[in-house]
């Protein structure tokens, strides 16, 4: 028995912000940002509009394109570390919101791993037998994130107003991280098959917590009080991150478990069809594939219009692909992230 994608689809804010609009909030520029990260726009939800939201639009849209309805999903598996509320996940909002029944949800996190671990959870869940058919969603919103009180919501409503010096000051100081992220989601339909050589083949999952100081978000609930006003003025739900350090780590980690899986399932990395890496920088991405030996066709990227959405990069790319026809049946998949925590891995998907 294989577990197999039976459908995809994705969950796109309608906000485009594009470079130019970024450098009216800090000393930055299209060619800043493009040529550090590879990134030319981004989409940025609405306010009210969370990863649970933008999971429901993609979970719909991946059930409608395995043509089944929420009476066929026998479990709810969502990856996010930006979900709508600290507690509970949003597995049940999509359970209560989509009309499904009393169905078992589980919410992950492992940031930008989340859809690699989810889709490996779900594979496990389906060989247990306990599930035949699990709805799989990776899903964040990094706008929550951004100090919105330092003059980010000109970027959706287009305000043409100054932003006040210490406002741009300060937005210069973070532009290093916020102008990697957008928001997104992805979901696919795994389910239990017996018919042929297509599921997952295999995956290899990491982690090692002994440098989350090189991409991690201040406070938590060792704070008392967990959030204060100055906390929200200072910055401190911005994501602390380490360039230099989480692309090292990046380039290395990555193109070593794609050759470990690649030995666990007993192929060679030069038989990969399509690698699909997490979405996190354009450069990150070409080192990895120039580690592999693995030729710009075979390595897709849509970062250049997305951005990092985390969790959702490797749904969205892989819906993608599939629609325009870079993947196709038969080809030999391989999924690889790398992220905060750090965890990261790699799995062998054959379609």
């Amino acid at each position: 028995m294989k577990s197999v994608i039976t459908g995809s689809g994705i969950g796109i804010p309608k906000n485009v912000v594009k470079n130019d609009i970024l450098s009216r909030l800090m000393d930055t520029s299209d060619e800043w940002i493009r040529t550090r990260s590879g990134v030319e726009e981004r989409r940025y939800a609405d306010d009210g509009e969370g990863s649970a939201d933008l999971g429901i639009i993609a979970a719909q849209n991946a059930m409608n394109a395995a043509g089944v309805t929420t009476s066929d999903i026998d479990a709810i598996v969502f990856a996010t570390m930006t979900p709508n509320f600290y507690f509970p996940g949003n597995g049940p909002l999509v359970q209560a919101k989509m009309g499904f029944a009393e169905i078992p949800t589980y919410d992950i996190r492992q940031q930008c791993s989340g859809f690699l671990y989810a889709l490996d959870l779900a594979d496990s869940l389906l060989q247990s037998r306990k599930y035949k058919r699990i709805l799989v969603i990776g899903a964040d919103v990094h706008t929550p994130l951004m100090p919105w009180h330092r003059g980010w919501e000109v970027t959706i409503t287009k305000d043409d107003r100054e932003i006040a010096k210490e406002d741009y000051e300060f937005n210069t100081k973070i532009r290093d991280r916020t102008v990697l992220f957008g928001d997104g989601a992805g979901a696919v339909v795994v389910e239990a098959s017996e018919n042929g050589d297509r599921g997952l083949l295999a995956a290899k999952l990491f982690t090692n917590g002994s440098n989350i100081g090189a991409l991690y978000m201040k406070g938590g609930t060792q704070k008392r009080p967990m959030l204060t006003p100055e906390a929200v003025v200072n910055g401190d739900l911005i994501p602390i991150m380490e360039g230099r350090e989480v692309f090292k780590q990046a380039v290395s980690k990555m193109p070593e478990a794609v050759r470990a899986v690649c030995e666990t399932a007993g192929v060679s990395v030069s038989d990969i069809d399509v690698l699909l890496i997490h979405q996190a920088n354009l450069r990150i991405i070409e080192a990895v594939a120039k580690q592999l030996a693995l030729p710009p066709e075979k390595v897709p990227h849509n970062i250049e219009r997305y951005g990092n959405t985390t969790a959702g990069t490797l749904p969205i790319l892989f819906h993608e692909c599939v629609q325009d026809g870079r993947i196709k049946p038969g080809m030999l998949i391989c999924f690889t992230a790398l992220g905060s925590g750090l965890h990261w891995g790699a799995a062998l998907y054959r379609t």
